[in-house]
């Protein structure tokens, strides 16, 4: 979906594949036919953007076999979609059993990852539309923070220097540059947008900037305000934004509250929990461990890194970080210029919500993929920006 800043630039909004997760590209294939053209016809649009998750497999390919690249720009066309922004944080396995810790490997101290994410950029200059000329890819924020020492942290930051040559270089040959940004996350090196300023600002590259992922960022009890101001102030480009909202408990240490809580306890993924104390944040990394133990403390809210439908609000006693979705939007894209034009709905944990609240079929999933397209629609619209046919 397509938007028209007041300023006259165009603003893309589209949503993470990652729920759909494939290894291959024959399941990549699928996921377009599956799940993305149905959503598309939901929301009655003859072009729909997608923000794709390529693993290392559907990625090597297509890197590779320029055939297999066709192929893939031939069905995004066919069946009316369009691909401006990757999601290149997980490698692979994304849709197994258990992610948990897998998510953060390999990580930027590691030559596996410089590779996938120069492959991802070179693809992606193959995908854009041919009247777009910059792409985004959003990417693991260094390594999870018990996996860098000095030396592994050299290597990381020399590792994006080397991507930040290589995409000036494919910039140079194609006509076409891709940005690269950390996407900081709760438990990782690069945890809050205040994080990530200094490890930009050694690297200081115009592609190299970061994603601001609004569940993240509720997560940690960020200031959307505070935080997108400190980046404009050093400079950070803000590469692409995923809107997003996390769980949100208020009064944590009443019994319904951690019952409620409970039913979001998964064996997939990680869900971080934070609360903030007079000496600054605390937090465990799974949510078990803050229902289970005494590691938090009760007598303020709670906040959860599970990624909760946009549109659709957890029952009472818990609540949805929404509101700061709400105004991290304002600051960057309803001021009088962008801070970024690259915007991606991110919920993929459909599969992993309480049963209750799970969609069954395709048919279920592809409404209420399309519901959380139109509430940021209307949000867009709502500071002033004209959606495009």
């Amino acid at each position: 979906m397509r938007f028209r800043h007041p300023d006259g630039s165009t603003v893309h909004l589209a949503y993470c594949t990652n729920v759909h997760p494939a290894e291959t590209l024959d399941g990549v294939l699928a996921q377009l036919r599956d799940h993305c053209e149905p959503v598309r016809r939901r929301l009655g649009r003859d072009r729909l953007g997608i923000g794709l998750w390529l693993a290392r497999d559907a990625a090597h390919t297509l890197d590779t076999d320029p055939s297999a690249l066709r192929a893939l720009r031939t069905a995004l066309d066919g069946r009316g979609l369009e691909v401006v922004t990757l999601n290149g944080f997980p490698y692979d396995g994304f849709g197994t059993g258990e992610v948990k810790y897998r998510v953060y490997k390999p990580d930027w101290a590691d030559p596996e990852r410089l590779d996938h994410t120069t492959a991802l950029a070179r693809v992606l200059a193959g995908l854009l539309p041919d009247d777009v000329t910059e792409g985004s890819v959003s990417t693991l924020p260094l390594a999870w923070r018990t996996a860098l020492d000095e030396e592994r942290a050299d290597k990381a930051r020399a590792a994006l220097r080397t991507l930040a040559e290589r995409l000036d270089a494919l910039a140079e040959l194609t006509g076409r540059s891709v940005r690269v940004g950390l996407e900081p996350e709760p438990g990782c090196v690069v945890e809050t947008t205040a994080d990530a300023l200094a490890p930009l600002a050694a690297i200081a590259h115009p592609r190299i900037g970061i994603c601001v992922d609004t569940c993240h960022l509720a997560t940690s009890f960020e200031d959307p305000h505070t935080a997108l101001d400190a980046l404009a102030a050093a400079g950070v480009p803000v590469v692409k934004s995923q809107l997003s909202a996390a769980l949100h408990a208020e009064r944590p240490g009443l019994p319904a509250v951690r019952e409620a809580l409970a039913a979001f306890d998964e064996p997939r993924y990680l869900h971080q929990t934070r609360t903030l104390t007079p000496t600054g944040r605390a937090g465990t990394d799974d949510l078990p461990e803050a229902l289970t133990t005494d590691a938090l403390p009760v007598d303020g809210p709670w906040r959860a890194h599970f990624h909760v439908p946009l549109h659709a609000t957890p029952a009472a006693p818990l609540t949805s970080t929404l509101p700061v979705l709400r105004a991290a939007l304002s600051r960057l894209v309803g001021g009088p210029h962008p801070l970024t034009r690259h915007l991606e709905v991110e919920t993929y944990t459909w599969q992993t919500l309480p049963p209750a609240l799970r969609p069954r079929t395709r048919a279920q999933l592809a409404d209420g993929i399309a519901a959380e397209l139109a509430l940021a629609r209307d949000l867009l619209t709502d500071l002033g920006l004209k959606e495009l046919p």
